[in-house]
């Protein structure tokens, strides 16, 4: 059985997915370089200036993340074109609150959040906690909208008034985790999906083996998704001053109060509480108007003085390496699946990532260093290959501290268990502790389509790992014996760097999900808090005195042709948006190809080359 190289039907796929996605971004390329070229030299966007007296605009626009997946080029190019790329850095919001709060130019905060369509729970609690010291400033905070989700409205209860359109509505629902199940497609296709797990609470696999959800995966996901809940309702009910159970309520009797109404959902959040006025939008505008003053002439059509999040970030940031200062904090983003190989931000490379933590070690200037992971896990090996730079960073004789995002589970975990110390968010997803693989084969397939495979092979091992002969029953008791052995293993440095026995780890791991401060009370994170308090507690394990030292970023390095390519994007920006050139398809099209492609992104995201996976599907709705 050979490990060196996954099934060739999977090289084909990633090969074809691989060739798409070089052949767009060619394309891009070739159209860009036309319009650099009949673009005028001198078009460099300028800076908006700050009014002297103004709003500030925050807009998050898509999902909140810690890192902004793709590659840059791609970014800058749909900048350019005013394309929203959909997401949006907390640490730009966060960036924007802090600077804003002594900014006497800034005279209120508006919160628009029409734009804002999802995040982890932690990401919310971060810029929850950021609103309320903007108010502690002094300042109003006003958020608007045409109407509130829930994610949206967990920001927006944050503010000391909520304005809605009168044709809008407050949607609360609770959390859920729905999975779809193949099972039965599978075998309609005469697939067969050969799995490995330990752990009975390791619920990755059960989508191609089940047509339902397990007993086991549905008690540990109720119990953190009922704990999510409870932390939801508890923060919004005590910003909007109302009884601890109203909001279960709401939910509950969403109907029999739409009912009431006569079916109108903006008197029904009005009358429960939940905004404070019901606003149509220019009354809206005309109120903001009346606080910080109309907009100056010219000032494409706003009626009130105002700047936007974006533009004012870009007045007011400063680097965070501070010059004139040689002791520095590193911090890597680990964010998104683990896979095997150098990936794109926004995924966890198994090679770049190590790349990253290597640079770091090399750098005798850093002197702690403060690993940020929100990820579901993935590849065992790359996780494996991540721990290991993180180990050599601490032989070095320099402190590694772990700040756990939204989620960090399975190889998330992985990866953070070497850490001095881990924190993590009281609602963050964490655990999922268990390992599996998962092997396809296609014998059955070929049969029914009158294909049929034969041959020899010179030992026993011969084709028993052919996707197209199906699992052997020799390969099939060596995966299980190397998920065993691999289980084992995790576990074991998990009870090492936590001080544990293994029983003691193995009872709270089994692949169960804990959150955050499930986890800390079963000893698998050392403290609650946010990423702040993990860079204050590598300068405290680092022996640095405070504002003695600077906080230094370590991201993906830029090639020399993406350096000129950014630089020409930015000179070119204002042509490509006044020409109007966009680099998509119709949205319909563009729909069409995302739900054709989908197989094709699943199997991107399981590359280890042994095909053995600690992953989680902690996906929360």
């Amino acid at each position: 059985m050979s490990n060196s190289q996954p099934p060739l039907v999977l090289r084909v796929l990633r090969s074809i997915w691989s060739g798409l996605d070089r052949i767009r971004k060619v394309l891009h390329l070739a159209v860009l370089l036309i319009i650099v070229i009949l673009a005028s030299a001198g078009l460099a966007p300028d800076v908006t200036p700050v009014p002297n007296r103004a709003a500030l605009v925050l807009a998050p626009q898509g999902v909140l993340v810690d890192q902004l997946s793709g590659n840059s080029f791609d970014r800058a190019l749909a900048g350019a074109q005013g394309i929203s790329v959909g997401e949006t850095l907390v640490k730009d919001l966060i960036d924007v609150l802090r600077a804003a709060r002594d900014d006497e130019r800034i005279e209120v905060l508006v919160l628009d959040l029409d734009g804002l369509s999802g995040s982890g729970l932690s990401k919310l609690e971060e810029l929850a906690q950021e609103i309320s010291a903007f108010r502690e400033s002094g300042k109003p905070v006003i958020a608007v909208g045409d109407s509130f989700g829930q994610t949206q409205y967990y920001l927006a209860a944050q503010a000391d008034q909520i304005f809605m359109h009168p044709m809008g509505g407050v949607s609360v629902d609770g959390f859920s985790r729905y999975l779809p199940y193949y099972k039965s497609a599978l075998d309609a296709l005469y697939i067969d999906y050969n799995v490995w797990t330990v752990g009975e609470y390791k619920s990755f696999v059960e989508p191609v083996t089940r047509d339902d959800m397990s007993p086991e995966d549905r008690e540990a996901s109720a119990a953190f998704l009922n704990a999510l809940w409870g932390a939801w309702q508890e923060r919004v009910t005590a910003a909007r001053g109302l009884d601890s159970d109203s909001l279960q309520r709401y939910a509950d009797d969403a109907l029999a109060l739409m009912r009431a109404a006569g079916g109108d959902a903006g008197r029904v959040a009005l009358d429960y509480g939940l905004v404070d006025e019901l606003m149509t939008r220019d009354a809206v505008r005309s109120h903001l108007a009346e606080l910080v003053g109309d907009a100056a002439p010219g000032s494409d059509g706003d009626d009130y003085a105002r700047i936007g999040h974006e533009d004012y970030l870009a007045a007011v940031r400063q680097r965070d390496v501070r010059t004139g200062q040689d002791d520095r904090i590193g911090v890597i983003i680990a964010s998104g699946s683990i896979l095997d190989g150098v990936q794109p931000p926004g995924s966890v490379g198994g090679e770049s990532t190590a790349q990253l933590i290597r640079e770091a070690t090399g750098n005798e200037d850093i002197k702690s260093l403060v690993l940020r992971v929100d990820s579901p896990g993935g590849s065992a090996f790359a996780s494996e290959l991540i721990l290991r730079e993180i180990e050599v960073f601490k032989e070095s004789g320099r402190p590694v501290v772990v700040s756990m995002g939204s989620v960090a589970a399975s190889g998330g975990y992985w990866i953070s268990m070497a850490a001095d110390e881990i924190w993590a968010s009281p609602t963050t997803l964490t655990g999922s502790i268990g390992v599996g693989a998962m092997f396809p084969t296609f014998q059955r397939t070929l049969d029914r389509l009158g294909i049929h495979v034969d041959g020899v092979g010179t030992t026993v091992l011969a084709g028993q790992a052919d996707p197209l002969l199906g699992i052997g029953d020799d390969v099939s008791g060596m995966i299980q014996e190397s998920v065993g052995y691999i289980y084992d293993e995790f576990i074991g440095k998990v009870a090492l760097y936590r001080d544990r026995s293994v029983e003691e780890i193995d009872r709270v791991a089994r692949g169960r999900v804990w959150i955050g401060s499930e986890a800390y009370v079963h000893g698998l994170v050392d403290e609650l808090g946010d990423l702040d308090d993990a860079i204050l507690a590598a300068a405290r394990l680092a022996e640095l005195e405070e504002d003695a030292y600077a906080i230094e970023y370590f991201d993906p390095p830029l090639s020399v042709l993406d350096r000129i390519l950014l630089d020409m994007i930015g000179t070119a920006s204002p042509a490509i948006a006044a020409l109007g050139y966009e680099a998509r398809l119709p949205r319909s099209l563009a729909l069409l190809l995302e739900a054709a492609s989908e197989p094709l992104a699943y199997l991107e995201r399981f590359n280890d080359p042994r095909g053995i996976y600690a992953y989680c599907f902690c996906d929360v709705r």
